[in-house]
């Protein structure tokens, strides 16, 4: 059977500010996407009978298979176009679950994109985007080849960086063991009464300036999270990372979406390696990754 093997990257955001709750139950955002090296490996191989079935050896994964969202990307492309078509979709894991870098969303549009070459539909990126959104609102990123993209509304609207094309950028990623629910730290943020911890004043063109420039001093002041308070005040374990990063010199340093991962930005490999090594010895529990820009 003939069978495509694909790299799914993770994305780390550079600046993500929650701007408020909508009427349809999602959250206005804005936020700068990084597409990063760290990446699981998706195989898909045709299948004769129209069954569309999950492979990993991973824990992490829902053991209801069709509530991972690979799953519903191999439906909602067959079931849309009406095919007999099926899929085993294999999963070799390296981005840890719940890290806050886009994993399940990554797998979701690696499937699709997959699927369009693996079943001929020859969708263009555009409609392969509009797809994705209805399997969740980071999708529609990773369905599309650039390395960054400022993005708002749930996510879906994404407007590509051309300033910084062919920037890349290395990085530690710190993930503490612990669970941290997406839609519970939403719903913290929705529900703290003075926004004065999740607000300051940023500014987006400053920020995309210092990236242009690899200005590490201005990206240690402008990279952003607002949710990053409301995280770190139920998991102090973030609060330390970072400050064990600005100690060992890394002051561009952030929580990725709604986080555990925190992530800092340096200037070269073997900085980054003896980083993660200094952070290695500091907690045995702490999964530590390099990874550059893709």
């Amino acid at each position: 059977m003939p069978t495509l093997v694909l790299k799914s990257y993770a994305k780390l955001n550079l600046y993500l500010e929650v701007v408020r709750k909508r009427p349809d139950g999602y959250h206005e955002l804005r936020t700068i996407f990084e597409k990063i090296s760290l990446a699981d490996q998706i195989k898909l191989t045709k299948r004769s009978d129209g069954e569309i079935k999950i492979i990993s050896t991973s824990s992490e994964l829902p053991s209801d298979y069709t509530k991972n969202l690979a799953y519903k990307s191999a439906k909602l492309i067959k079931d849309n176009f009406c095919l007999k078509c099926g899929v085993d979709i294999n999963i070799i894991k390296h981005i840890p679950v719940g890290s806050g870098m886009g994993g399940g969303s990554s797998n979701a549009a690696t499937v699709l994109c997959g699927l369009n070459r693996l079943w001929k539909i020859n969708l263009k990126e555009e409609e392969l985007a509009k797809l994705a959104l209805k399997i969740g609102s980071d999708v529609p990123f990773f369905i599309y080849q650039d390395s960054f993209a400022y993005a708002q509304g749930r996510g879906e609207k994404i407007k590509k960086l051309p300033k910084l094309t062919g920037k890349k950028f290395w990085h530690i990623l710190v993930v503490p063991r612990v669970f941290v629910s997406t839609a519970d730290i939403y719903q913290s943020w929705d529900n703290i009464k003075s926004f004065a911890l999740t607000k300051r004043k940023t500014d987006i063109r400053i920020l995309l300036s210092a990236l242009e420039n690899k200005d590490y001093s201005l990206l240690s002041r402008y990279l952003y999270n607002s949710l990053m308070p409301v995280t770190e005040n139920n998991f102090p374990q973030v609060s330390k990372i970072i400050e064990v990063m600005r100690q060992e010199g890394v002051g561009a340093s952030l929580m990725s979406g709604s986080g555990p991962t925190v992530f800092g930005i340096v200037s070269s490999k073997n900085k980054a390696m003896s980083i993660a090594a200094k952070m290695r010895s500091k907690d045995a529990s702490w999964r530590v990754f390099l990874a550059r820009t893709v």
